[in-house]
């Protein structure tokens, strides 16, 4: 019988509900621990993950064998729940529906993890808005902005 080999990397990216700025510095940290358990638990391998007040980059080393879908929904799910049992926001949290999920090769994981892990300086200079417009335009992504996120004008500013 012939083995199956595979080697795909995915950058997922999603925000809070309303994309309102919930994700506080002081548990960011602990935020992007517990996700990375489960992506470790469902078989992915994590390569790098940074929180932003506003929304969330994460690069896995892809299962075939569990679906990004049933991915993203259990990181939101679970995430989600240990977020108001932890009760570390005092505003309602949820994430809101939708992310973006875009592959990308061997030779492009430095770069990709170095954009990931440096969201603070990239985004003292770029949107949220403009960085995902940006990422869905290189990726060749027909999008309507009706099914957007829903982007403000604020800044991403850690309180």
């Amino acid at each position: 019988m012939a083995n199956t080999y595979t080697q795909l990397y995915i950058h997922i990216v999603f925000s809070p509900k309303n994309r309102d700025a919930l994700i506080k510095k002081s548990w960011k940290n602990d935020l992007e621990k517990y996700i990375t358990g489960i992506i470790q638990n469902n078989g992915h391998k994590l390569i790098a993950i940074g929180c932003m007040p506003d929304h969330i980059h994460i690069l896995i080393g892809y299962n075939i064998n569990h679906p990004i879908p049933d991915l993203v929904e259990k990181i939101k799910t679970s995430s989600n729940a240990w977020i108001r049992e932890n009760k570390l926001s005092k505003f309602k949290f949820e994430w809101q529906k939708g992310y973006g999920a875009f592959s990308h090769s061997r030779s492009q994981l430095d770069i990709v993890v170095n954009y990931i892990l440096t969201q603070e300086e990239h985004h003292s200079k770029k949107s949220f808005k403009e960085e995902y417009l940006d990422i869905l335009n290189k990726n060749d992504i027909k999008y309507q902005d009706d099914y957007l996120f829903n982007f403000f004008d604020e800044g991403n500013q850690w309180d």
